[in-house]
């Protein structure tokens, strides 16, 4: 199986384009590729396939094994491969995702994809849409008992659901601590992934984050996206934000004009190789 190994400020993917390889078992497949011992070394995979509704169409596995909705890091290499390799020879492209299908302009250098801005879509804040337990209505501060500590929580789902949290030193903060509490926390009946948030000044945020599925990663574009709202919603921050993560930064705004988050940031491909080995039980 051929594969392409891609990264989104260190967010790195294994790619598989559709077009031309099938993958029967993608979970069984992305627990064994994703191994940083055993296999590739990778946050997941993620499949490139023909679209009826747009350019192509993007699955998502995190390393876990489990599916989820969207990957912003991992949608921006999408259209780098879908652009470098011939696919969609456009500068504007729209991909399908279990969160609808997203538009998304290319940034060329040199004839190759430098960056990638995506119309991340609307965030949805309603608690039903997250999803999350509880009374109707937005979850803006709202507090969460967490394993016996109290954190102001905001939920904001931008296709994948997302906790903002907002700490005083994210650089010291025990993210590998908290974050399995918040992931597997009752509240959230499908999991959470979780931002944690040291507000600099009224345009830019640093942020870690804690991934359902993966752990804690070096980026992640959706969380980012809802961190940006959070910012906003509870007044910390204007519309336009850069979000400084551990892999580097991302330029975001929540648009007022149409309720849009954009997202910019580069998208970096590695290199490319075959998959022999199968997944194996290990004790």
């Amino acid at each position: 199986m051929r594969f392409t190994k891609m990264h989104g400020l260190g967010n790195d993917y294994i790619y598989i384009n559709g077009f031309d390889e099938q993958v029967d078992d993608p979970a069984a497949v992305a627990r064994a590729v994703s191994d940083r011992h055993f296999g590739i070394g990778a946050d997941g995979l993620i499949l490139i396939l023909p679209s009826d509704r747009a350019d192509c169409r993007m699955r998502m596995f995190n390393a876990d094994g489990s599916e989820a909705q969207m990957c912003g890091n991992g949608i921006r290499c999408v259209a780098k491969y879908v652009y470098d390799h011939d696919i969609a020879r456009r500068t504007a492209l729209n991909v399908e995702t279990l969160a609808g299908v997203l538009n998304l302009d290319l940034f060329i250098a040199d004839g190759v994809v430098d960056r990638v801005r995506v119309k991340m879509g609307e965030p949805r804040l309603q608690r039903a849409q997250i999803p999350m337990q509880g009374a109707s209505g937005e979850v803006i501060n709202e507090p969460l008992p967490v394993n016996g500590a109290t954190f102001d929580v905001t939920a904001v789902s931008m296709g994948n659901p997302h906790c903002v949290v907002f700490v005083e030193d994210v650089a010291s903060f025990d993210v590998a601590g908290w974050g399995p509490h918040f992931e597997h926390h009752a509240a959230f009946p499908e999991g959470i992934n979780t931002e944690f948030i040291q507000v600099r000044d009224r345009g830019s945020f640093s942020m870690r984050v804690w991934e359902r599925g993966s752990g804690e990663t070096l980026a992640c574009g959706t969380g980012a996206s809802a961190a940006a709202v959070a910012c906003h919603l509870t007044g910390r921050t204007d519309r336009r934000v850069t979000a400084h993560l551990l892999g580097g930064p991302l330029e975001l705004e929540w648009q007022a004009s149409d309720n849009q988050v954009l997202m910019t940031g580069p998208a970096v491909e590695v290199f490319s190789g075959e998959w022999h080995q199968q997944e194996e039980a290990r004790s």
